[in-house]
């Protein structure tokens, strides 16, 4: 057999790959737990804010939209529904959430159908105002909440 003399006889050395492993498993399994974390922290606003149900990938016929809009003020909340506005403005200093909820309880009522709301609210206003009205709307059994942009006023 013929073989070829290298000249030396220096020992084999094999290369440690352990720490190479080590370092693609952590970062394989960082990544995986990242990717995992974008898709939790998500909301998912305004998917069916026109009537369509995200699941659905059928349109309904178009009816009339009853868009339902609830406005967060320097001095109270107002309500637009249809063609109807209610305003309901601050008693001593707080926001009139009791009225409010009435109001949307009896919308619910006479449309129980209704799934979807939009928001807006003034942009000197709390976060916690806006999350405090955004509560309402859920309790109300408004599930699909669509945040407006833009000052009110």
């Amino acid at each position: 057999m013929a073989s070829v003399d290298t000249g030396g006889d220096g020992p084999n050395v094999e290369v440690n790959i352990v720490p190479f492993i080590d370092l693609m498993s952590v970062l394989i399994t960082f990544l995986l737990l990242t990717a995992v974390w974008t898709q939790v922290s998500m909301i998912q606003i305004g998917s069916s804010i026109y009537g369509r149900d995200p699941n659905d990938g059928t349109p309904k016929p178009q009816e009339e939209e009853k868009v339902l809009r609830l406005d967060i003020l320097k001095d109270g909340y107002k309500l637009r529904f249809a063609s109807k506005e209610f305003k309901f403005p601050k008693v001593n200093g707080e926001y009139d959430k009791k009225s409010l909820r009435a109001s949307l309880k009896s919308i619910k009522e006479e449309n129980p159908e209704k799934k979807d709301a939009m928001i807006s609210v003034n942009d000197q206003l709390d976060f916690e105002i806006f999350i405090s009205g955004m509560d309402i709307l859920l309790d109300s059994k408004f599930p699909n909440i669509g945040v407006v942009p833009g000052d009110v006023k």
